[in-house]
């Protein structure tokens, strides 16, 4: 008896700490889950087209999903989903299990980002029921890329899931039939503290700031507050920002797997992670003539077939051309008229 004391006074101590553990993987996986939906359209040539987006019922997002195997074999990964309610907005993310098998996947792939855009009410109350297979309870195709695509006739007249993956620092429409979703009830409701109507009693930020990010993406007419907090949602970023924060997130996945001597090779401005301030566009642009001379170079090609080096090579690009645009270059002019000291009258 007193043996069984003692170890539930063990269990109970270790308790919090537990609970804060789970919450803290939780926490990461939906900042992953807002990182990729970011960085994905953030480039227009790449991106989910905005009008399906926007049309969305849901959208599912699973980071690093993790090949076991090769070439045969399982994926795995663990991500969000946002379903909207009855009046169009998006609801709190629900943590879901992806796992399914090794069609239409690259073999030897570390690991892939994934992205569901769920087309029908029904598509979405199937997910929620329970475990959903793609392809067996409803129709999933891959879905077209760039701003300005529009969907096949196939995906239009019979697809209610359109999937997406990003392999190797690349995007597009992916096959995931026979893959199996499943929502994880009892993880949504320990990080929410659901209370015994259902409701949540938490809503931590990360998930306020995945919503809000969605719903901007969207142009959803609402957006999901903690309880008890009034605040106005943040006012959407502008595309130059939404490409350097997609730069800042990529730059600092590849200088972990460089030494000190290549980071200082590829060194970006040292204001590039400030975000009141302007990256000066001659640094940026002598950074990418270094990325692009590695990319060029047979004798590299170790280093410009990583996913990291990939990415952030887009990203920089992207960037620079954002502000290009946004900061119009001088006008090259002779120097103004000389000034007389006599008195003028005014033009009318």
């Amino acid at each position: 008896m007193l043996r069984k004391l003692l170890a539930g006074a063990i269990l109970w101590a270790a308790l919090p700490a537990a609970l804060a553990a789970a919450a803290s993987r939780e926490e990461e996986s939906i900042d992953s889950s807002a990182a990729v939906l970011r960085e994905v359209m953030t480039i227009p040539a790449r991106q989910i087209p905005e009008s399906l987006l926007a049309e969305a019922y849901g959208v599912a997002i699973v980071p690093d999903v993790i090949k076991i195997g090769f070439v045969g074999g399982i994926q795995r990964g663990k991500g969000v989903v946002l379903v909207r309610d009855e009046h169009g907005a998006w609801g709190l993310p629900r943590f879901i299990t992806l796992t399914g098998g090794s069609v239409g996947w690259q073999a030897g792939a570390q690991s892939t980002d994934v992205i569901l855009v769920f087309r029908t009410q029904e598509s979405v109350e199937g997910l929620l029921n329970g475990k959903f297979t793609l392809g067996a309870d409803a129709a999933v195709a891959a879905g077209p890329v760039g701003r300005r695509a529009e969907a096949s006739t196939d995906a239009k007249l019979q697809a209610e899931i359109l999937s997406y993956s990003r392999s190797r620092g690349l995007f597009a429409g992916v096959s995931l039939g026979g893959s199996v979703l499943h929502v994880d009830t009892e993880v949504n409701a320990a990080y929410y503290r659901t209370a015994a109507t259902g409701e949540p009693t938490v809503v931590p930020p990360q998930a306020t700031a995945l919503v809000n990010l969605l719903a901007q993406l969207t142009s959803a007419a609402a957006v999901v507050s903690p309880p008890g907090e009034g605040d106005l949602p943040p006012a959407p970023i502008s595309e130059a920002e939404a490409a350097r924060l997609a730069l800042v997130h990529s730059v600092d996945r590849l200088y972990a797997r460089l030494n000190s001597q290549w980071k200082a090779y590829f060194a970006l401005p040292a204001d590039l992670g400030e975000a009141a301030r302007q990256a000066d566009v001659e640094q940026l642009k002598a950074s990418l003539d270094r990325f692009d001379k590695v990319a060029a170079d047979p004798q590299y090609q170790t280093l410009w077939r990583q996913p990291e080096f990939k990415a952030t090579h887009q990203f920089l690009q992207e960037y620079i051309r954002t502000l290009d645009v946004e900061t119009p270059p001088k006008l090259a002019l002779p120097p103004p008229p000389a000034t007389s000291n006599e008195a003028k009258s005014p033009r009318r």
